[in-house]
């Protein structure tokens, strides 16, 4: 298939509205894709590359050649380019990789340069994310939605899961199960309200320490341990107290969910950014240890666990790792129970509870009604949009984050309001040097960034403003830390914020 084809069909979901509408037409793009290039479709008209990352940024796609004046490039050939870009490495890779973005340029039209230099920058807005594309899939297989989503929850490509459900329909996406060694998408909490509501809605549950960590899910094969990250980043390398926790388990297969966290002598957290700096590289000497702390069980001795209720999932967690490799929990239907534990939770430095249903399976990839997480604060997960380079102190530094929320269903974003505070001096030189590589544009008072890192984010309320597009704002905004290990694909949606301003009646 030509790129033209693809690039047209992202220009038309662009211009449709309507969610329906957009399945539509990309599973008709779909059902005339050849059998090698439908990963890469599905992947590039998702917003990503196969590759995740091939070390293209903006400084290198600023000037391009002039346009090609009749389309030849092929899906497959772009993709064979993308791969060997992304393979290039060493001394004068930076100029090796230029030339071979040239070269590709060069064989593009207008349109599909501009298709590209979105693709390869992460801002394609076309509004065909995940779930759009999933419905897509489903349409143009011939399948069902739940088949397909299944499968993706697995697989964790939906790439691969779209070629599958396009060549051998629903029984070969009921042959995708899951794999050791192989990562699948993690489970989710939905937010809660507060610990009563979120009691209201499950009891009995097991309430649950929420830590103030970095989410790993590790498979156990014999001697072979994996660790992959909530984006299904393969750690495993850099968590060697991770992997020998594994080891130490009195089982050859499994797959367990948790939490690798740095803790004080005293057993409290340190730092969240002391634990993220140890997900970057091997443990350097003098750094602080991990602990894993596990909360679930996907896999238990050959035997799969993923479609067991929350309560069975727990007692095989229980015969499997000692009470010190666990997360805290109780189990209680009484609510003076549960806010003795969250009371715990917070007295030892931690963030809140998670409430648990013991009857819901592991719903992966998705917030469900099954977890609940509830904190004694609001905060938000936000995506940095720009930032305002500092004065007077902070002067060098980028300071001024501008925040903003997820659009329901599509790909933009929807400001919320300015930040400086709460920013240490540590994170001010972090957060510098990480937005100048996300940087796409500037102006004489701002940075703006490709929308990729996610803050975390604590408010007093949120209240009404016709300064902003989405019409609120948030109030004393402050940001508690970066999440580095979080997509932007999972960050709060304007709705969210909406509903929490309904809840406080926050009329501003």
């Amino acid at each position: 298939m030509l790129l033209r084809e693809l690039v047209d069909t992202s220009a038309a979901v662009r211009g449709t509205s309507a969610r329906g509408g957009k399945v539509e037409r990309l599973a008709a793009l779909l059902r005339e894709l050849g059998p090698a290039e439908t990963t890469s479709a599905v992947a590039w008209l998702s917003g990503a590359l196969t590759q995740r990352q091939i070390g293209v940024g903006w400084a290198t796609l600023r000037d391009q050649p002039p346009p090609a004046g009749e389309p030849s490039l092929t899906v497959a050939e772009v993709e064979a380019a993308f791969g060997r870009i992304g393979e290039l490495a060493g001394a004068g890779s930076q100029g090796a990789r230029r030339e071979a973005v040239r070269g590709l340029f060069e064989r593009a039209t207008a349109d599909e340069q501009q298709f590209l230099v979105a693709l390869l920058l992460g801002d394609l807005g076309q509004g065909a994310l995940a779930g759009v594309m999933t419905d897509a899939v489903a349409k143009a297989a011939d399948v069902p939605r739940a088949d397909v989503r299944r499968a993706l929850m697995l697989r964790g490509n939906l790439g691969a899961v779209a070629a599958v459900a396009l060549t051998e329909g629903a029984a070969g996406l009921r042959t995708i199960a899951l794999e050791l060694l192989r990562p699948v998408q993690p489970m989710l909490a939905a937010p809660g309200d507060d610990l009563d509501g979120a009691l209201e809605r499950i009891s009995p549950a097991a309430v649950e320490f929420k830590l103030d960590g970095v989410r790993v899910q590790v498979h156990r094969r014999g001697g072979d341990v994996r660790v992959f990250t909530r984006t299904l980043d393969d750690i495993t390398a850099r968590v060697p107290e991770v992997v020998q926790a594994a080891l130490a388990l009195p089982t050859d297969s499994a797959v367990l969910d948790g939490e690798a966290i740095a803790l004080r002598a005293d057993g409290r957290p340190e730092p969240f950014q002391v634990t993220a700096s140890r997900m970057g590289t091997r443990r350097p000497a003098g750094a602080a240890p991990l602990t894993a702390l596990f909360f679930d069980v996907l896999h238990a001795g050959g035997e799969d666990l993923i479609d067991r209720p929350g309560a069975e999932r727990f007692e095989a967690l229980a015969e499997l790792v000692p009470e010190a490799s666990r997360v805290p929990r109780e189990v209680t239907a009484d609510p003076a129970t549960a806010h003795a534990v969250l009371a715990d939770a917070l007295a030892r430095g931690h963030e809140g509870v998670i409430v648990k249903s013991l009857d819901a399976p592991y719903a992966a990839g998705r917030r469900g009604a099954g977890w609940l997480k509830v904190k004694p604060r609001h905060t938000l997960d936000l995506v940095v949009l720009a930032a305002e380079w500092g004065h007077g102190r902070r002067r060098g530094w980028l300071s001024n984050l501008h925040l903003g929320a997820r659009e329901p269903g599509g790909p933009g974003h929807v400001m919320l309001g300015k930040t400086f505070k709460g920013l240490t001096d540590e994170m001010l030189t972090w957060q510098t040097e990480r937005l100048l590589a996300l940087e796409v544009a500037r102006d004489s008072w701002a940075v703006h960034v490709r929308p990729e890192l996610v803050v975390e984010v604590a408010f007093d309320g949120v209240q009404a403003s016709r300064r902003y597009p989405g019409g609120v704002a948030l109030r004393f905004a402050r940001i508690l830390r970066h999440r580095p290990d979080k997509p932007a694909a999972e960050a709060d949606t304007l709705d969210s914020v909406l509903a929490i301003h309904a809840a406080l009646g926050s009329g501003g």
